[in-house]
């Protein structure tokens, strides 16, 4: 397989996971099932079992922590933000919000660091960003502020991970020590929130899910194709995770088709490829 082609590959499964994340968060936590609390903690702390288990399976044996103490903590504020938030926003005006501060984290650095978008991988964005709006336009009005700052701030934790994982030479090392790291906070959280009993069986096998797979395997998957991607693409390309959540959401959850779905898909399809294709050209 040629590098290209490999980190295209690596790319489409790391987008798969983060929407089945949206999913696996929207079907715990809108069903009540178990609190944002017990959610990110269960979802960090099995992310973190998965991760060492995948590197002990690889090495044969369990090797020192890797990881980075600061990308831990954007990981940790990340999560948690992100299952607080979405107690009390909608799930498309949260997507808007949550990659917004993605766009705006990863395409600020990118051009603090020299990267300089081409007019068309400029308009490319502007579409895609376009189609996001088309798609979560009848959730905008009046979101709740606590609930918006909590996912800007999400989105903010997310786009300085993965722009700290772009210099990882060791994806699954440091992946695993960087959830390895959440957990002492990720526990702390459901102490003070007074979450320590009540959770069903059925909210606790979603947030292992989401920490086993959509997580810790789909976050390492995406440190393993972030270094050959510049910021402005690991930007751009994230925008297709709120169409592919919303599809999953119509296939898996049963909910409504809008009328607009197949029009913002368009849109976000459109634009990222257009700007993709500005950059390889």
């Amino acid at each position: 397989m040629t590098p290209p082609a490999r980190t295209a590959w690596l790319t489409s499964l790391a987008l798969l996971a983060f929407a089945g994340n949206s999913l696996l968060c929207r079907m715990a936590l809108g069903g009540e099932l178990i609190g944002p609390a017990g959610f990110t903690a269960v979802r960090l702390g099995s992310g973190a079992a998965t991760l060492w288990v995948l590197v002990a399976l690889r090495s044969g044996r369990l090797s020192r922590p890797a990881g980075h103490w600061a990308s831990a903590a954007a990981l940790f504020v990340y999560a948690a933000a992100f299952s607080l938030a979405y107690v009390t926003l909608p799930t498309g005006t949260g997507a808007l919000i949550l990659f917004g501060a993605v766009q705006l984290t990863m395409i600020l650095s990118g051009l603090r660091a020299g990267e300089r978008p081409r007019p068309a991988e400029w308009s490319g964005l502007a579409l895609a960003l376009a189609g996001l709006v088309v798609l979560v336009r009848p959730g905008l009005a009046a979101p709740p502020a606590a609930g918006s700052a909590l996912m800007a701030t999400a989105g903010v934790a997310w786009g300085v991970y993965s722009l700290r994982g772009r210099a990882s030479d060791r994806p699954l090392l440091e992946t695993a020590g960087n959830f390895v790291r959440t957990v002492p906070a990720a526990l702390l959280m459901v102490v003070v929130a007074g979450e320590a009993g009540g959770w069903s069986p059925a909210g606790v096998a979603l947030a292992v899910a989401s920490g086993a797979l959509a997580s810790g395997a789909g976050y390492a998957i995406w440190y393993a194709a972030l270094p050959a991607l510049t910021a402005t693409r690991a930007a751009l390309v994230q925008l297709l995770v709120p169409v592919l959540a919303a599809a999953g959401g119509i296939a898996l959850l049963s909910e409504a088709l809008p009328l607009r779905l197949p029009i913002a898909a368009a849109m976000v399809l459109g634009g990222v490829a257009l700007a993709i294709s500005a950059r390889a050209r």
